[in-house]
């Protein structure tokens, strides 16, 4: 089994910034998938930024230029840098990770507000 352990989240004023962690613990398969979803009400659920198992990075468009994904300094983790917050991005972010299937963290509400 997999446990996602997320931190970070937060009331952020518009153009703040935040930072998202998760660290992953338990039987993970290598190679893996890893990275950040978000989900506001009444929205679907949307990829934010992620890792593939090949390494490379991908970002939703209404992030790119303003959120880093990148690998923590602990064995598996992920952190998502958010710069130059905005309201639309309040929303509750998911960590997930994908080896055979997909396992999800508990979510983390970022508020953007003034």
């Amino acid at each position: 089994q997999v446990q996602l352990v997320e931190s970070g989240g937060g009331l952020v004023q518009p153009g703040g910034s935040l930072r998202l962690s998760c660290a992953a613990s338990g039987s993970i398969t290598r190679p893996y998938a890893m990275g950040w979803y978000r989900q506001a009400p009444g929205k679907q659920r949307e990829l934010v930024a992620g890792f593939t198992s090949g390494g490379s990075t991908n970002y939703a468009d209404s992030v790119q230029g303003r959120f880093t994904i990148s690998r923590g300094s602990a064995e598996d983790t992920v952190v998502l840098q958010m710069n130059s917050l905005k309201y639309e991005d309040t929303a509750v972010y998911y960590c997930y990770i994908y080896e055979y299937k997909m396992h999800w963290g508990q979510g983390t509400q970022v508020t953007v507000s003034s």
